[in-house]
């Protein structure tokens, strides 16, 4: 009698170009990238490449970086105040854990009003509330998170004017 000799072998298979599949030996590769990068964190990095567009004069203002990127002036405007964060907090922005593919744990909504604040200490306290909130499931604070004395988003003092934008959109 003959006996069948049995061969156990990992295998994968990929496609290739044109939907061509190809057969690979071993264990499928852990995936490159953990997980997709917050937005928040792109839109801080894109408010840096930005700024240095402008500040080297690549770009001849931030209306013509606008008109380049298909956003308005205000949309860019809104991208461009994260610069008014403290630069901890733009550390933080820039490394904040990469998401499973759902809902960003901080919207960028929500980062707005902190920074409109001028102060960075109120921006910190403002910023360490946001982000405690997010951590525990709650609804992300929207308005501004100075504390007990804060007159309300309405409220146009110097403080809250830091971040806003005037005239052409160019500074």
């Amino acid at each position: 009698m003959t006996r069948g000799v049995t061969l156990t072998k990992a295998v994968q298979f990929r496609r290739a170009r044109r939907g061509r599949r190809v057969l690979r030996e071993g264990e499928k590769p852990a995936p490159s990238s953990p997980g997709r990068v917050p937005r928040l964190s792109r839109l801080m990095a894109l408010a840096i490449r930005t700024d240095e567009l402008v500040r080297t004069g690549a770009v001849a203002n931030h209306a013509e970086l606008a008109r380049l990127g298909h956003v308005t002036r205000a949309r860019l405007c809104q991208i461009m105040n994260l610069l008014h964060l403290a630069p901890d907090i733009q550390e933080a922005i820039l490394f904040l854990p990469a998401g499973d593919g759902g809902r960003d744990p901080i919207a960028e909504r929500s980062v707005r009003p902190v920074a409109a604040i001028l102060d960075w200490q109120k921006q910190r306290r403002a910023w360490i509330k946001l982000t405690d909130a997010s951590r525990s499931g709650a609804e992300p604070l929207t308005h501004s998170a100075t504390g007990p004395g804060d007159p309300g988003p309405g409220h146009r003092s110097e403080e809250h004017l830091a971040g806003s934008c005037s005239g052409s959109g160019d500074r």
